[in-house]
């Protein structure tokens, strides 16, 4: 595969699991009862949609015609799973944070992969970079926000 092939598939795959952060980000709002985790996540959400937007023109740039614009398979499980531990839980916000933070965790190692591209150029490293900061962050407040809610 060419080097701009590789490129354009690292962001691809970003974008996949910048969509899935969101829709997961999305339904944890709807489903948590505390309404300080429902602004929370809404947020979250928003900001993977502005991330996933930022991949996106980064593929274009690249001559990506056509980006990824769609959640993957396995987000779409992950969410069911969101989805049947909150109505077996009657919506435990703990466990919900628990399922968040999981997510959260293939999103860092994910980000972590894309940086390992050796043959990306400075700005679209850049923006990795910055995005994987702001994932990074939003995945500690939420194991922060989990480790609370168990010792309540």
């Amino acid at each position: 595969m060419s080097q701009q092939k590789e490129i354009i598939s690292t962001i691809n795959g970003l974008i996949v699991t910048l969509k899935d952060g969101q829709e997961g980000f999305r339904q944890a709002s709807e489903a948590v009862k505390d309404s300080q985790l429902k602004s929370l996540f809404s947020e979250y959400s928003l900001q993977r949609s502005k991330f996933a937007g930022e991949q996106q023109n980064e593929a274009i740039s690249l001559g990506e015609n056509n980006p990824e614009n769609t959640s993957s398979t396995a987000g779409a499980i992950h969410r069911a799973w969101i989805n049947l531990k909150s109505a077996i839980t009657s919506q435990d916000d703990r466990a919900i944070l628990a399922e968040c933070e999981r997510g959260e965790d293939s999103a860092v190692s994910e980000y972590k992969k894309a940086m390992e591209e050796k043959e990306l150029s400075s700005p679209i490293r850049d923006t990795i970079s910055r995005q994987y900061t702001d994932v990074k962050s939003a995945h500690d407040r939420i194991r922060e926000l989990r480790d609370a809610a168990k010792k309540n």
